[in-house]
């Protein structure tokens, strides 16, 4: 637009009167002066058509810019709808999916809340009705265990074989016979009359006779075990120790001034101690990180007195009862008689209890053993495996 007006005012000027024109323009009010000026004039309007025709040119461009434009605005924004409303899809989806976990965990809890209530009725039957419980006594047990290989399924089994204490009260005695069927004839007959006194030349008043009850000896005897073993990180156990001939305490005051040094791999040691029947020592560090490069080791020189002794270093395993689980056993060949009196010295009870239940005439048969605990006193039993 601009070059049109600057067309049209150069037009006005040229077209206007001049008074003095330039050198080689006809004077005015000629014919010549008056085609000249026909001649100027053509030439204006032949430039203002060239610049009409480039300013449509323009506009036509300017129209379809705007119209492409358009367009693409108007796909953006269907584009820009079809995103927001995917994304609201996808948020109410979360919702729903978090709605739905929140509503299992609820179901979930409340499931084990009623698993917990149901395994607490079954623990409280168990001690109602399980025959162990109800025994009157819980000897105390020593187990030994033996490590026995005898295929490949049982290669991780282990063998127990326990050592039953059986605590004894005063005026009572256990008695094993040979044969399991004379123990069983005794306790059939729950109650019995013993003499004190034998002899041919005693009168029958000066005989003693006392009753004993007999019963059969029922004991608890583990029928599975689990054992949790736990690896220490700050032990280790010290074993191949020289026989220097020293006491265990001078002993472990070397193991712990020579593991305590920096120099040999070792740090402050916490406590020391020797295994039972073993030869072999536990020493515990302060702090971690001492044990496990030792252990690695596998072997050490230690400085023990004046001499250098080859030792081995081994992690050290703890092991805890995980579950244990017993059941009755009654013992085949043995009773318990209960409700001696106390007349007579230990020896010659235990004698006379013996020779009253050998006679097969009184029911009983050959006795392994007899244990008598006088009243007023208490003994304890061991029972062990029998190997026979």
């Amino acid at each position: 637009m601009d070059s049109a007006e600057d067309s049209l005012i150069q037009l006005s000027r040229d077209c206007g009167p001049e008074r003095g024109g330039p050198e080689g323009t006809p004077p005015e009010g000629t014919p010549e002066r008056v085609r000249w000026e026909i001649e100027r004039c053509k030439e204006l309007c032949s430039a203002l058509e060239q610049e009409n025709v480039q300013l449509l040119t323009a506009k036509k461009a300017v129209e379809q810019r705007t119209q492409e434009l358009r367009k693409e605005g108007d796909l953006l924004y269907e584009n820009l709808e079809q995103q927001m409303s995917l994304n609201r899809d996808e948020e109410k989806s979360c919702q729903a999916g978090i709605l739905a976990a929140k509503a299992e965990k609820n179901r979930l809890e409340q499931e084990k809340q009623m698993l917990k209530e149901k395994l607490e009725e079954v623990k409280k039957r168990i001690l109602c009705e399980d025959p162990v419980m109800m025994l009157p006594t819980l000897p105390e047990k020593k187990m030994v265990f033996k490590g026995v290989v005898t295929n490949k399924e049982d290669i991780n089994k282990l063998m127990l074989i326990p050592l039953i204490h059986y605590p004894l009260p005063g005026g009572s005695a256990l008695i094993t016979f040979e044969k399991a069927e004379v123990a069983q004839r005794i306790v059939a007959a729950k109650e019995h009359v013993v003499e004190l006194s034998y002899g041919e030349e005693l009168e029958e008043l000066e005989r003693c006779r006392v009753r004993v009850q007999a019963a059969p000896v029922d004991v608890l005897l583990p029928s599975a075990l689990e054992i949790r073993l736990t690896r220490s990180s700050r032990s280790i156990v010290v074993s191949d120790l020289p026989g220097l001939g020293m006491p265990q305490e001078a002993l472990l005051d070397k193991l712990e001034l020579f593991f305590s040094k920096t120099k040999n791999g070792g740090g402050e040691v916490e406590s020391r101690e020797f295994l039972d029947n073993t030869g072999q020592v536990v020493l515990t560090f302060a702090q971690d990180g001492v044990a496990e490069p030792l252990i690695e080791r596998g072997h050490i020189q230690v400085l023990i007195g004046k001499g250098r002794y080859h030792v081995k270093i081994s992690p050290c395993m703890t092991g805890d009862v995980a579950s244990l689980q017993l059941q009755p056993s009654r013992c085949p060949s043995t009773v318990l008689l209960s409700g001696i009196p106390d007349v007579l010295a230990e020896e010659p009870m235990r004698d006379a209890l013996e020779i009253h239940f050998q006679k097969t005439s009184r029911g009983g048969g050959e006795v392994d053993a007899l244990a008598y605990v006088p009243a007023g006193r208490q003994g304890v039993a061991v029972f062990m495996e029998d190997e026979g």
